[in-house]
């Protein structure tokens, strides 16, 4: 009766360690497969950055130790933006962090700390990038208001997407100079502009 015992155990591990090989693999080809993964392999460094490299989104599955992990989200964030939404908080006042997310995609800016979006640095690379090429500019809707009124700022926001100049101040959007830069990017900016200068 023991050998049976001692041949289960040992077929048990076996089966355990050929689910754990299996899983390492699909990660490896589809970082999302991480959701799917044994908790031992969401705590594993080597196995999640494997999966945040191929997508990084696959860092809402992550543990929440390797959500705090510097290399493991600036790895997530720079394959994909957006992931920064999974990463522990103090990595969004990461001014690198945040830095690497909105070079990537600049709507990331919406899941960074507040402090950051005051920083006119990020908020400018912000609205230069975005994942699809078509909504530059639009990373203004998520910037400090403080900057919303920063006309250099909106300027570099309107030339990269007219359709910008809808999240400007109120005091922006009556600006000739703006609502032009806007105009000649998108013609459907006019939508935003103050009435006087659709006259």
């Amino acid at each position: 009766m023991k050998d049976n015992k001692d041949r289960d155990a040992v077929l048990a591990e076996k089966i355990r360690k050929w689910t754990l090989d299996q899983e390492k693999k699909a990660v490896k080809e589809d970082g999302n497969a991480l959701e799917y993964a044994d908790e031992s392999l969401k705590k594993d460094k080597e196995i999640v950055m494997a999966a945040v490299k191929q997508d990084g989104y696959a860092l809402q599955y992550a543990d929440e130790s390797l959500k705090k992990d510097r290399e493991i989200v600036m790895a997530a964030v720079k394959q994909h933006g957006w992931a920064l939404m999974f990463a522990d908080e103090s990595l969004k006042k990461n001014k690198e962090i945040v830095m690497a997310a909105v070079k990537q995609d600049g709507r990331a800016l919406q899941y960074a700390d507040e402090s950051l979006k005051k920083d006119k640095e990020i908020v400018m690379i912000a609205n230069e990038f975005d994942d699809t090429g078509r909504l530059a500019g639009l990373a203004l809707e998520y910037a400090d208001e403080s900057l919303k009124k920063d006309k250099e700022i909106v300027m570099a926001a309107v030339k990269q997407g007219g359709r910008a100049l809808e999240y400007a101040d109120e005091s922006l959007k009556k600006d000739r100079e703006i609502v032009l830069a806007a105009v000649k990017q998108n013609c459907d900016a006019l939508e935003y502009a103050d009435e006087s200068l659709k006259k």
